[in-house]
């Protein structure tokens, strides 16, 4: 794939970076699948993929995406951290579930409902899923209990994608399971600002294996032709900031303070 049609900063252009760097993963695990996670299969279309997504209404949807993929299949089921019956809260809108504690319905209009609960060791073992595996996940709050029913799979993960909330402490929280497991962060993607205040509300973060390929390499540039391709970048930026101070900063300026 040509790198300028990379676009960084969204999922796809994370995704689209590995698959350049040569990663095949043999399958790749969307979970909280919702409508479908495009770019997943879009990127990755010779993999096997399996969709996990807890609300039923979504079914439909999950089908006719499996149908399409040459290797693919789906189950309505929310991945958590011990197999059995869960409560899952469902939005009005559809648009964001999440296992909940409580047994009743909560404020919002959010409806609990029951769910069958599976772990991802536990459905990879029983389907005879391998790795190399690609995780992608997308739980609203619950990741960690995801990633604790996943131990054995993420030995053989190069590479997952987590959605992470800035508020509390998620985002720490899921980065101590991962470096646990061997870990590192290695992308920041699709920011979500809060509405109300613009707040920095949540990003999609990338992890890979500490001693996995994507860290094989960990020099800025590889080659001769980009080392002076960086020399000339940074050489500019510095020009270009030299530019910016004798215009707004020398005496006599514009934009100084007289």
């Amino acid at each position: 794939m040509d790198q300028k049609k990379i676009y960084r900063g969204s999922m796809r252009g994370s995704f689209m970076q590995i698959r350049q760097a040569g990663f095949r993963p043999t399958t790749v695990i969307d979970v909280g699948a919702a409508l479908g996670t495009f770019d997943l299969y879009e990127v990755f279309p010779e993999s096997h993929h399996f969709l996990i997504e807890p609300v039923v209404e979504n079914e439909p949807y999950l089908k006719n995406i499996c149908h399409k993929l040459a290797k693919a299949d789906y189950i309505i089921a929310a991945a958590v951290e011990k197999p059995g019956e869960v409560s899952l809260g469902v939005n009005p809108s559809l648009i964001h579930s999440s296992v909940s504690d409580s047994t009743e319905s909560v404020s919002n209009g959010v409806n609990l409902r029951k769910i069958t609960g599976i772990t991802l060791d536990q459905i990879c073992c029983e389907r005879g899923y391998s790795g190399p595996y690609l995780v992608k996940i997308d739980v609203d709050g619950r990741e960690l209990e995801v990633l604790a029913g996943a131990l054995r799979i993420l030995e053989e993960t190069e590479y997952a994608i987590i959605e992470v909330s800035l508020v509390g402490s998620k985002m720490y929280d899921v980065i101590n399971v991962m470096r646990r497991s061997g870990f590192v962060p290695y992308d920041i993607v699709d920011l979500a600002w809060r509405p109300s205040d613009a707040m920095l509300w949540q990003v999609d973060m990338a992890f890979v294996k500490d001693k996995g390929r994507f860290r094989q390499d960990v020099e800025i540039t590889k080659t001769a032709n980009e080392e002076v391709a960086l020399n000339a970048h940074l050489k500019k930026y510095r020009d270009s900031m030299i530019h910016y101070l004798e215009h707004e900063f020398s005496p006599g300026s514009q934009g100084s303070d007289q």
